[in-house]
């Protein structure tokens, strides 16, 4: 049975192998976060105020991408799309796969929170006259991002942690570097250990963030 001492200087050897995957996760993770995040406010206001056709076409959308797992969406991004004639390369279609379900989420982290606006607030912009482009962006937005903000951070850990499937697509992730570290010296337990430790990091670090933007924003004057 291996000491202590042998699991921490697998580690040891291992690390910088996979100091490259890292940043290939953070890397994913934030292009995700922040075209999804431009995306999905745009389809959620869609969702809220848009004409029924596009409230239909967003709804459906959300619904649908939400319902299927996150692993079936990075398969179908990059072995069905080239069926379409479009063939993307795996860190393109890993990324694209990720936005497509981060998108999802947004679109109702929008929608609720543009929800939990009292109705009195948009009565009260309409009778002074302004209109929808100004109380969209005087009155709505900075109430709506409020509630925002806490689940949406939350669900960047969903990113994170759906980074992981990437490596299936060949993608040289941080799961990818521990596969192939773990191929060489036949380690698994210290590996994936180590390799859940610096996840629980990342995710640890953004839940705190998401605590403290529930504290701050816990009383909203209306």
């Amino acid at each position: 049975m291996r000491s202590d001492a042998d699991m921490l200087g697998q580690i040891a050897y291992a690390f910088p192998f996979l100091l490259p995957g890292l940043w290939t996760t953070l890397e994913v993770s934030a292009i995700t976060v922040a075209i999804s995040t431009i995306v999905g406010a745009l389809l959620g206001v869609g969702l809220v105020y848009g004409p029924a056709p596009l409230r239909w076409v967003v709804r459906a959308f959300s619904d649908i991408v939400r319902g299927i797992p996150i692993l079936v969406l990075l398969f179908f991004v990059y072995y069905g799309l080239p069926i379409t004639g479009l063939n993307l390369q795996p860190f393109a279609a890993a990324v694209l796969g990720l936005i497509v379900f981060k998108v999802a989420q947004v679109i109702e982290n929008v929608r609720g929170a543009i929800g939990s606006i009292p109705r009195g607030q948009t009565d009260a912009a309409k009778a002074i006259g302004l209109p929808f482009p100004e109380r969209l962006a005087y009155v709505i937005a900075p109430q709506a991002l409020r509630r925002f903000l806490p689940p949406w951070l939350n669900g960047v850990t969903d990113a994170v942690k759906g980074s992981a499937l990437i490596s299936l697509l060949g993608v040289g992730d941080l799961m990818f570097g521990i596969q192939k570290v773990v191929g060489r010296t036949y380690e698994p337990l210290a590996l994936y250990g180590f390799g859940a430790f610096l996840y629980f990091v990342i995710n640890y670090a953004l839940s705190l963030a998401s605590r403290a933007l529930e504290r701050r924003f816990s009383y909203i004057r209306e």
